[in-house]
């Protein structure tokens, strides 16, 4: 089966090849993937997979499947760029996904179950997985691969929880608002970070606040100061961010009036969910790796970052591995040079090593029941 698999990379290799160059050159930003998307759809059903455009009535979305029934083996896409370009790679690791889930479709009809691939615009933190998890579009899954480049290749490891806020600060030229400051909306904003930090250093010790930005607007159309400030707050559990949200809003309702300034707090995205990597099937697809020739492999490290992938990863056997593309352990990620590495010789054998793997993990999935009942037990024990 596995030779099977191999020699039938070999035969789309050049498509895939195509694949990842079109998404680098047309590199659309989060959910604007127009061409993106539909050059993946037609590829897809080129294949033969029955393929669902605009999923869920998400413009750029897709949900493609092949075969019936389960095991049902996922692999979730990413496929958005920015303004610098495909910093993060996005355009290699949905060639890895879609690699894979084409390779595993050849053999769907001699092992039975099916395999999905479900393209989620938008960028990591605030992707329409995010949308997809309310819809229960995961749970119908039985294992789920979201392959990423990266400099190093790595194990799947955790990722923190994530709430984006946003507070507004606002009061009137003519207000005495903390003696007359110069903008007693921008003090009001300074203090509320450092009564921030008191209380994660008093009782919410497993927090921290990343993403900070603050901005300080004079208006003179409706004669107002105001601030606005932006933040994540991120913790290893969803518990500990929420506890720490609550007591922010308070403070600013509570504080508003004796400052002087109109208050107000709000979400500014969507929160996130702490990565769960399942360790069963991360062992499983590492062996694989190796097994197909990437050798050097790093132990599973945190994610600082809050990952969409994570709040999937509550609902389903999850992993989100990291795939080395480049040599030169110099270049910065994210970064438009990471960018342009997507391109080499180098990371082109990466990407096929990688759907090598991800696609034979697959057959293992569903060849093997008890590895799948190990990999369930695993999930609803994290997440009691």
């Amino acid at each position: 089966m596995r030779q099977q698999i191999i020699s039938y990379i070999s035969t789309i290799k050049d498509e895939l090849i195509d694949l990842n160059k079109y998404l680098y050159d047309s590199c659309e930003e989060a959910f604007s993937e127009q061409n993106s998307s539909k050059y993946i759809c037609e590829l897809l059903r080129k294949h033969k997979f029955e393929v669902t455009d605009n999923f869920l009535d998400m413009k750029t979305s897709f949900y493609g499947i092949y075969g019936s029934g389960h095991p049902k083996v996922c692999y979730v896409c990413k496929y958005n760029g920015y303004p610098e370009g495909h910093i993060y790679g996005n355009n290699l690791s949905t060639s890895m996904s879609v690699g894979a889930a084409l390779a595993l479709s050849s053999v769907i009809s001699l092992i039975g179950g099916s395999v999905t691939i479900i393209g989620c615009p938008g960028d990591h933190l605030n992707g329409s997985e995010l949308a997809m998890v309310k819809e229960n579009i995961f749970e119908d899954m039985d294992v789920i691969m979201c392959p990423h480049s990266y400099i190093d290749t790595v194990e799947s490891g955790d990722s923190k929880a994530a709430i984006p806020l946003k507070i507004n600060y606002s009061c009137d030229y003519n207000s005495n608002a903390l003696n007359n400051s110069l903008n007693p909306a921008l003090d009001a904003c300074l203090l509320t970070f450092n009564t921030l930090s008191i209380l994660i250093k008093s009782s919410c010790s497993k927090c921290m606040i990343d993403n900070i930005s603050i901005e300080a607007i004079h208006c003179l159309t409706d004669g107002k100061q105001k601030a606005e400030a932006k933040f994540s707050i991120k913790s290893c559990c969803a518990k500990y961010s929420e506890d720490l949200e609550n007591k922010i809003r308070n403070f600013v309702n509570s504080s508003s009036s004796i400052l002087g300034v109109q208050g107000s707090i709000e979400l500014c995205g969507m929160p996130t969910e702490n990565l769960l990597s399942n360790s069963t099937l991360s062992r499983l697809f590492t062996h694989n790796l190796k097994e197909c020739g990437i050798i050097n492999i790093d132990k599973a490290k945190e994610n600082t970052l809050g990952l969409g992938i994570g709040t999937i990863s509550h609902t389903t056997p999850c992993i989100y591995p990291s795939i080395g593309i480049t040599k030169n352990k110099d270049i910065k990620f994210p970064s438009p040079e990471f960018g342009d590495e997507t391109l080499s010789e180098y990371s082109i054998d990466a990407m096929i090593t990688a759907i090598n793997a991800l696609a034979i993990t697959g057959v293992d999935v569903i060849e093997k029941n008890d590895l799948l009942k190990e990999m369930n037990l695993e999930l609803h024990k994290n997440i009691k």
